[in-house]
């Protein structure tokens, strides 16, 4: 069963059979103290069910099971300290290696997984210092982009909702270097939603009764505020335009269709399960540092109001 390209194939339709016959089941445990392989690759990510974060998930978990590895996930809830104990927890079930959605920031953390002696990929992020390699784009650059996408516009008047995680406060940060000086903004605990978008619109109408535009720092939040705008009988992009980020599934089918930040999240589980299996492998990488870039979608919520 471990060298099938040894064995003729009546002889290994037989075996088949006889594994279904009687139920076998193959001791992965037994199999991996032999090999010194577990076969397994770990996925931290800080919730499973943010949307931007599934096609990475998904493109990751079948690259993985081409070479036989299987993806283990494991939720960090945005905590530093949680992760630090999912880490060690998963220490001692020996992964193959290890794939983390953003970089880990914590020294404790940081130092688990150098010790752990296997490939590590931190994605969705960019750092000069990656704990072993990187898979991302730089956040700060993406609100500089959607900054000056405003002020393309001629909007002067904005306003920022924005998630508390480390990501989303970055974007939050280029944004106002390239727009020059503070705007309102509405701060949230991530995960973001729609009804969180939908009292964030409030709590900035509230403030600034005026506003022109709002970047938010994801599309579930961008949808909320789309929600609680009509709700108000605002016209969106007429009386309101609107900014997303991460090119959810649902962005291009909401009315209006909502502008957004895409980044290629398939193409990130694709590098990073590639970078991991090369090094299994005893490969080299051609590079540690991978920026994939990002590019801003631009659809019926921020559409000039002559349009």
């Amino acid at each position: 069963m471990r060298t099938p390209e040894k064995v003729s194939k009546p002889a290994i339709e037989k075996v088949k059979q006889a594994v279904i016959a009687t139920g076998y089941i193959p001791n992965m445990l037994a199999g991996g103290l032999k090999s010194r392989r577990s076969m397994t690759v770990v996925g931290l990510v800080p919730i499973i069910s943010v949307p931007q974060f599934l096609p990475t998930v998904r493109v990751m978990t079948e690259t993985l099971d081409t070479s036989g590895y299987q993806l283990i996930l494991g939720q960090t809830g945005y905590d530093h300290a949680r992760e630090e104990k999912l880490i060690s927890s998963l220490m001692g079930r020996r992964p193959d290696g290890v794939v983390v959605a953003g970089q880990v920031h914590s020294p404790k953390a940081r130092e688990l997984l150098k010790n752990l002696g296997v490939p590590v990929v931190e994605t969705w992020d960019l750092s000069e210092h990656p704990i072993d390699m990187i898979v991302g784009f730089s956040h700060i650059k993406v609100g500089n982009a959607v900054a000056g996408f405003f002020l393309s516009r001629g909007w002067k008047n904005v306003a920022l909702a924005t998630g508390d995680d480390e990501r989303a406060q970055q974007r939050r940060q280029g944004f106002m270097a390239t727009f020059g000086h503070d705007v309102p903004t509405v701060t949230i605990p991530a995960p973001s939603n729609l009804a969180s978008g939908r009292r964030a619109l409030s709590e900035i109408l509230e403030k600034e009764p005026g506003i022109e535009a709002i970047f938010c720092s994801s599309d579930g939040l961008a949808q909320g505020v789309l929600v609680e705008a009509l709700a108000r009988g605002l016209r969106v992009p007429q009386d309101l335009a609107l900014c997303g980020f991460g090119d959810a599934d649902f962005a291009a089918h909401l009315v209006p269709s909502l502008t957004t930040v895409h980044v290629d999240g398939a193409g990130i589980g694709r590098m990073a399960a590639e970078l991991i299996l090369s090094r299994c492998a005893g490969k080299e990488v051609p590079q540690k540092i991978n920026d994939i870039g990002f590019r801003i979608v631009e659809r019926e919520s921020t559409a000039l109001r002559s349009e």
